[in-house]
């Protein structure tokens, strides 16, 4: 009996050994198999963290594009109008009336220009009948062109024998006859009055617009005391924005704000002067070509002349509008279009580089992708901002040793 005892607790020792070995293994399979799911776990947690984070961002910038491009604009103007701070404060202004004396300088300024501009609008808002009239004298004379054209290829393509034989003359119409009984008048009755009012498009796009144009009108009034505060405060503002870095961080958050500033002030001022350049030099080349109008258009083929990708097009809009009454023949449209091209050309091929090249340094495809990019966040002003801004991110990137491959990838 001992030894069947024996035997049978040998076989029991050995089914849970083996039972024990089993589960073990099986356990170090789990482990092995759960290792690369916690793995791709983790990773699609990095990779969804930065995605969302990114789409809660883009959402912010289009949703508040008014708040932030006020804020860009005021910045940029802070920038044009800081070298005149410093000028008056080393001449032993203090720096708040040094701001304050240059913001009304600037005020002053472009309330004369707008004058200016009022004066010339308001005279070529009298003559819109005269242009509308040429506009329609234009359009019909194209018409009838191609009419032209089309009856000659017919008449060329379509032998004499298959052309289609003239339709019947029509004969004369009959009087209409109406379906509608009349109705008896019944005395005393008051007439019904229905009374329709017609939607026109001009007042529904001024209806669907007016909110939105309150909207940035409001924005704007506060653009003049963001440039006055961030002129005086410019050094308080300085200081405190650097006391939330410690160490080396401070020290490339100090390079950092200094290439923001030397790039966007490159690309603001440089811009700035080639505008007003091109603005007096179309001026006078229109003065001289007797174009009316020329100090309206002028400034405004000068400025669009400088829009990335489109600026030649878009300069060329103002005074060839202007010219429907001034030339009869082609010889002036001609003419017109030579001076703006010359122009154009001469300022980004000769001038640009020297004023705002030199500093920039960005490569045409980070130019291109941010354009798209800011131009469907925020329409026209993102076409304008968007240099100056992808400028600024990549002086960040050179200075942050982290991001210096992409301040590579961005630079020329």
């Amino acid at each position: 009996m001992r030894g069947f005892r024996d035997g049978m607790r040998r076989k029991t020792d050995f089914i849970i050994n083996a039972g024990v070995v089993d589960s073990r293994q099986d356990l170090s399979l789990v482990a092995i198999l759960s290792n690369p799911l916690r793995a791709a776990e983790q990773e699609v947690r990095s990779i969804a963290g930065p995605l969302i984070a990114l789409g809660v961002v883009i959402a912010i910038l289009y949703f508040g594009r008014v708040f932030f491009i006020t804020s860009l604009a005021a910045v940029m103007l802070a920038f044009i109008l800081e070298p005149f701070v410093t000028l008056l404060v080393r001449i032993r202004f203090p720096r708040s009336l040094a701001a304050f004396v240059v913001c009304a300088a600037a005020l002053s300024m472009l309330y004369l220009m707008g004058l200016g501009a009022y004066s010339q609008m308001s005279g070529l808002a009298e003559e819109l009948p005269r242009y509308s009239q040429r506009i329609g004298e234009l359009v019909a004379n194209v018409s009838q062109q191609v009419e032209g054209m089309e009856q000659r290829t017919y008449e060329v393509l379509m032998p004499a024998r298959n052309k289609p034989a003239p339709p019947p003359p029509e004969p004369a119409r009959k009087k209409r006859r109406t379906t509608d009984t009349a109705v008896p008048a019944v005395p005393g009755a008051i007439p019904e009055v229905r009374i329709h009012e017609e939607s026109s498009p001009i007042k529904d796009f001024v209806s669907v617009r007016l909110g939105s144009f309150y909207q940035i009108m409001l924005m704007a009034s506060f653009v003049p005391f963001l440039v006055y505060f961030m002129l005086s405060w410019h050094d308080h503002i300085h200081r405190s924005f650097l006391q939330f870095f410690h160490g080396e961080d401070r020290a490339a958050a100090a390079r950092s704000l200094q290439g923001i500033a030397d790039m966007v002030r490159a690309f603001v001022v440089g811009n700035s002067v080639l505008g007003l350049l091109l603005a007096a030099a179309s001026s006078l080349a229109f003065w001289i070509i007797h174009l009316p109008y020329a100090l309206l258009v002028g400034p405004l083929s000068g400025f669009l002349s400088l829009v990335p990708y489109v600026g030649l097009p878009v300069a060329l809009l103002p005074p060839l509008f202007v010219a429907l009454t001034a030339y009869d023949n082609i010889s002036g449209y001609l003419l017109v279009v030579a001076i703006v091209s010359v122009f154009h050309l001469l300022a980004l091929n000769l001038l640009y580089p020297k004023f705002v090249g030199s500093r920039v340094h960005l490569n045409p495809l980070a130019v291109t992708f941010s354009l798209m990019i800011w131009g469907f966040l925020w329409d026209a002003a993102g076409l304008l901002l968007a240099i100056p801004m992808t400028a600024a991110f990549k002086a960040v990137c050179d200075n942050v040793k982290g991001l210096r491959p992409i301040g590579k990838f961005l630079g020329d």
